[in-house]
């Protein structure tokens, strides 16, 4: 063995030494090892943050003003895709998922390597993703009261997220909507809490079952395959004044923590994650401002453990105008017990006035460590730090049949019939799949983008058919016999009407695609040339109208011309499962979620009210046997 030098041995000792500190630092990095308990992690992990790095996990921006190199210098905890933002038009889930992991390179490159949220509005389905399943939205799931269902969905929806390696999905939506003028009105189940609270189930189907011995109440996601979800928006969103969005919601203390509040409590003990503050307000106070209902109520009194979002630029409307003030509205939301702050663009601009707020005692370093520890819980719940980066394996789930299929059953459980032949009359439905020849008509008919609504590809969605699925003309066709005779035309002249020879008419029309401010309606009327085609088509021929909306719409006028009418609310891309039912190979079963008004004089008018004169009640719908 030969001798080493004095200089080599120098080496040595110092190698080894180095050695045994690397060893010794990552021994002592407790947040690392996923043996620890999770309470000596998130310590270990917040002992060692700075300012910079808390106040850059409370920020979400948005991925077109994200980088790796943004995401590395900014410390920053969360990015989103607002509804539409993609990284291409029509990109595949592998473009998702790198562009994800890019992020996520950023963050992990970080001095404390701690991995970043990616959130997304998959309100039904992954609907922002072309080529995804788009389940009926929230107002055709309400009708089912099937929480064994709407389970389901959350699963498929779970994996069609992960599909396109995101986490987190802004889910589910559990207002309370009380005026169908609000545009938001197809996000929410039900104008009955009793619905809504069976509803909050689509949260273990995405985040997964907690299991049986594990504390309720504490936030929860089971794997690779789930995400995590959020309840929202808090609270008393649905019962604004006239339906108006973002508006303000006067109520008695009993009706907030009767009628909006019932559905959060479900939401905590089934281990959401998250809460997002809601636009609007109650008794005039802003609620991204409200901390008698978000600190001292949702954090000390329902004791939730998870995390609190602002919305889209939401604290920004804490002044009027918007952004007028924003030091204020910083300063305001964060002290109102927000943890996570939405900002989405000006990222900058919300760090330096944090940090500023903090650095002169405004804000207390105590309530920077209660958003901190909440943040990091979720992300430690996650397995985040486990496994940081999406997985390509995951891509195979998006738009599957069985999620097709699974969509297909939800539409067909969420079709209500509220008519079926003319009085003294035979009814029509089940239609016969054997004729010589039938009508469909309508501009809702043949169009993806119809039947789907709101936040489908687009933010406020978009008529055509911008992704993959069956227009309820394509499913018409699949049902009837070979030998019937389809005719399409969207929108008929009373000669051509007159002049065919038709069995019968399918006439499907109804509301164009909205979300938020835009769907607000005082009129809900169908727009034309829809009643003026209901009254061309049914004042001709037997037909059956097939209703595309958000929420019950003035009908009255028309009821009586048609022989048939079935309220199909906003089916996403499975248009077969109307055509299952309307040919009768599987009966309706659908009860009303809503209200059906006669006109919007009575509005508001709910189950229970006093002036309660419904055109349609509450619980109504007509049922038909399986042919």
């Amino acid at each position: 063995m030969s001798k080493l030098s004095p200089f080599a041995l120098v080496i040595l000792v110092m190698c080894s030494c180095f050695s045994a500190s690397m060893a010794a630092a990552s021994e002592n990095m407790k947040y690392k090892d996923p043996k620890q308990p999770l309470n000596i992690r998130i310590k270990d992990l917040m002992k060692r943050m700075t300012l910079e790095e808390k106040i850059g996990q409370m920020t979400q921006i948005e991925r077109s003003v994200a980088s790796a190199d943004v995401m590395q210098k900014y410390f920053i905890g969360s990015v989103l895709s607002g509804g539409g933002s993609v990284p291409a038009k029509e990109a595949s889930p592998e473009t998702w998922i790198n562009m994800v992991n890019e992020f996520q390179k950023g963050s992990l490159a970080t001095r404390l390597g701690i991995p970043m949220i990616y959130g997304i509005d998959a309100v039904h389905g992954n609907n922002n993703v072309y080529n995804a399943t788009i389940f009926p939205h929230n107002v055709g799931l309400g009708v089912t009261r099937d929480p064994v269902l709407i389970k389901k969905i959350g699963v498929a929806t779970a994996l069609e997220v992960r599909a396109t390696g995101i986490n987190y999905a802004f889910a589910p939506c559990i207002a309370v909507c009380r005026d169908p003028r609000w545009g938001r009105c197809f996000e929410s189940y039900s104008e009955d809490p009793a619905i809504v609270r069976q509803m909050t189930e689509l949260i273990p189907g995405l985040q997964g079952d907690i299991p049986a011995n594990d504390r309720k109440g504490v936030p929860f996601v089971g794997g690779q395959k789930n995400v995590a979800a959020c309840a929202k928006h808090y609270v008393g969103d649905g019962g604004t004044t006239k339906g108006i969005n973002e508006n303000n919601t006067v109520i008695n203390r009993h009706g907030l923590f009767s009628i909006h509040m019932p559905a959060y409590y479900d939401s905590v003990l089934k281990g959401v994650s998250t809460i997002m503050i809601s636009y609007s307000s109650v008794n005039g106070v802003r609620m991204h401002g409200d901390h008698e209902l978000v600190t001292n109520f949702l954090k000390n009194t329902v004791k939730f453990r998870g995390f609190v979002i602002s919305d889209w630029q939401g604290i920004d409307r804490i002044t009027d105008p918007p952004h007028s003030n924003y030091t204020f509205s910083i300063l305001k939301s964060v002290e109102a017990g927000l943890d996570m702050i939405m900002v989405p663009y000006n990222y900058t601009e919300f760090i330096d006035g944090l940090t500023y707020l903090v650095k002169n005692n405004f804000i207390p370093m105590t309530r920077i460590d209660d958003a901190v520890r909440r943040i990091l819980r979720v992300k430690f719940v996650m397995g985040l730090f486990e496994n940081p980066l999406a997985d390509l394996a995951m891509a195979k789930y998006l738009g599957i049949q069985e999620h097709r299929d699974l969509a297909r059953e939800a539409v067909r459980k969420s079709l209500v019939l509220l008519k079926n032949g003319k009085s003294g009359g035979s009814p029509l439905l089940p239609l016969p799949k054997k004729s010589t020849k039938i009508l469909v008509s309508g501009s809702h008919a043949d169009n993806i983008g119809n039947q789907c609504g709101g936040w489908t590809i687009e933010w406020h969605g978009q008529s055509g058919n911008i992704t993959i699925g069956t227009t309820i003309l394509s499913a018409i066709k699949n049902s009837v016999d070979p030998q019937t005779e389809v005719i399409y035309q969207e929108n008929p002249t009373p000669e051509f009407i007159k002049s065919n020879n038709f069995s019968y008419a399918i006439v499907v029309t109804g509301e164009y695609p909205y979300s938020e401010t835009v769907g607000d309606s005082l009129n809900l009327t169908i727009p034309e040339p829809g009643p003026t085609m209901i009254t061309n088509v049914c004042g001709t021929l037997k037909c059956v109208v097939v209703l595309i909306s958000g929420r019950p719409v003035v009908i009255e006028p028309y009821v009586s011309t048609m022989d048939a009418l079935v309220a199909a609310w906003l089916p996403g891309s499975e248009g077969q499962g109307v055509a299952d039912v309307l040919f009768g190979d599987y009966g309706f079963t659908g009860k009303l979620a809503r209200t059906w008004f006669k006109t919007v004089d009575q509005l508001p008018m709910n189950v229970g009210d006093p002036h309660y004169d419904p055109l349609y009640p509450f619980g109504y719908g007509l049922t038909t046997e399986p042919v």
